[in-house]
């Protein structure tokens, strides 16, 4: 069992639940068709009406069950527009603030690959840096989570989906991203690691990744796990859409907490709570 470890005003204790990350994204283009600012202008008065959806779906969300809230910024999925480092930190920075001002007892983390939008996150309340480029040897990421004593995920990624061998190489791509945080100052135990479902993948890759997650417990750290209406599960399930991807979210939830995650990045925060506690019920011997 990994050492607890402290993510702004809550001690998370890794191995006595699963815990649950509700996603707020603060984009226009979100795969999920989830993003606040969809379809908004680019006026103050849209970002403001963009804060308070914001903050209200926290509410619902820690309402719901969340344990932590991920705020993103820019797109993830493939084809997405890139986004400026200040485009970014307009969208975040006044989100964070907000939601830290109004749930103060929540920890926030900030989702993106910029330090610059994570230093500015963490001014405003994040506590929590989540970089989709966990892996990269860019160094800029874990040393100012090591400068501001925060903790991390280290996220698996690639440009391309090419592997000789691929569950080896995402675990040793992994191994040496949490070696290169702890060289940079990062204390192992504020480390949390997550295999990149749907990211620099094909849909087999990603098939594989649940198959063999239990084996990223070798790196003796915390495991996210982020597949909440991920492309393969509507692949999986016929080509359905993102919005139609829920039992098929529901049941890679429930296989990751046998596998031993510790903490699952969703959507639709309710239902996956109720999964997770069955799931923990069974697998922990957890009860609510």
């Amino acid at each position: 069992m990994s050492t607890p470890t402290q993510i702004g005003p809550r001690l998370f204790e890794w191995g006595t639940q699963t815990f649950v990350m509700g996603i707020v994204n603060v984009t226009p283009d979100s795969f999920s068709g989830d993003g606040l600012l969809a379809g908004a202008s680019a006026s103050s008065g849209a970002a403001e009406a963009a804060t308070e959806s914001a903050v209200a779906q926290a509410r619902q969300m820690v309402d719901q069950g969340a344990d932590i809230l991920d705020v993103g910024g820019e797109s993830t999925r493939p084809g997405h527009d890139p986004v400026s480092e200040e485009e970014e930190t307009a969208r975040v920075v006044p989100v964070i603030a907000a939601i830290h001002a109004a749930l103060p007892q929540v920890p926030i983390s900030v989702d993106t690959s910029k330090p610059a939008v994570a230093q500015a996150a963490l001014d405003a309340g994040a506590t929590l840096l989540n970089d989709v480029w966990g892996v990269s040897p860019d160094g800029a990421m874990v040393r100012l989570a090591a400068a501001r004593g925060v903790p991390i995920v280290l996220m698996h990624n690639r440009a391309e989906a090419n592997y000789r061998d691929f569950w080896p190489e995402v675990l040793a791509d992994l191994g040496a991203a949490v070696d290169r945080a702890i060289q940079a100052g990062v204390p192992p135990e504020v480390i949390i690691v997550d295999p990149g479902f749907g990211f620099g993948k094909t849909p087999e890759h990603n098939l594989e990744l649940m198959r063999r997650l239990a084996e990223l417990r070798a790196l003796g750290r915390p495991i996210l796990l982020g597949t909440s209406r991920k492309s393969t599960i509507g692949r999986v399930l016929g080509g359905l859409p993102a919005e139609e991807r829920l039992e098929g979210t529901l049941a890679t939830t429930a296989i990751g907490i046998a596998a031993g995650a510790d903490m699952i990045r969703v959507h639709d925060v309710l239902a996956n709570v109720r999964a997770a506690r069955v799931a923990d019920a069974i697998c922990r011997g957890v009860r609510s």
